[in-house]
């Protein structure tokens, strides 16, 4: 009786091998042959379930986002019920850096190269800015959360604030993983990046 195939699972097990290559060797080495080589298993293989280059990167960043996404909720879940905005906004952006977490170097490393990959590429580059845009709004929602609460400035333009701090946050992450910023030093920033923005609003308090 033949084997059955599981091709999720095939699937799976290439494009961890596109996200090893792509952390360890760069995007440049990530090519057929090599991602065949660190599967264990053959270029025809590899192709048969991702066509093209494209195909590779943009499966293993929908991997890399997923395992972002569950440190996000791991971290939203140790504030408890009803957490304020800020500590929102500071545990979502938390995750998107490479921090020592399992994982979060390589999937930082990913991430990084697949924006470099993105950037002149405008079809993959469609995923990213639905994303991107996603967060951003987010983001935004919970600044409009914190103005209305007099928990920061109401002169604070929500749309562009969160777009300033997912490029703070991205700033941060190429220094960690490029100049080795201490993560440390890289959390103390967004921290008082968002202590500035989350100032109370103090305009409409009576003498």
């Amino acid at each position: 009786m033949p084997k059955r195939v599981d091709h999720q699972q095939q699937r799976e097990l290439i494009a961890a091998a596109v996200m090893r290559v792509a952390a360890t060797q760069g995007l440049e080495a990530v090519s057929l042959r090599h991602v065949a080589s660190e599967a264990g298993v053959t270029a025809g293989m590899v192709q048969h379930y991702f066509s093209s280059k494209d195909a590779m990167m943009k499966f293993a960043m929908d991997a890399a986002s997923t395992r972002i996404g569950e440190r996000m909720s791991m971290l939203i879940d140790t504030l408890g019920e009803q957490p304020a905005p800020k500590e929102l906004v500071n545990a979502v952006l938390t995750a998107l850096l490479p921090t020592s977490e399992p994982g979060a170097a390589d999937d930082g490393r990913v991430a990084l190269a697949f924006m470099a990959y993105a950037a002149t590429r405008p079809t993959v580059a469609e995923d990213l800015e639905r994303s991107n845009a996603g967060m951003r709004e987010f983001i935004a929602g919970l600044l409009r959360q914190a103005i209305s609460d007099g928990q920061a400035p109401a002169s604070l333009d929500p749309d562009s604030t969160a777009a300033a701090l997912l490029a703070l946050t991205d700033g941060l992450a190429v220094q960690m993983l490029s100049s080795n910023l201490p993560a440390e030093t890289a959390i103390a920033a967004l921290g008082a990046q968002l202590d500035l923005t989350f100032a109370a609003d103090h305009s409409q308090e009576h003498p």
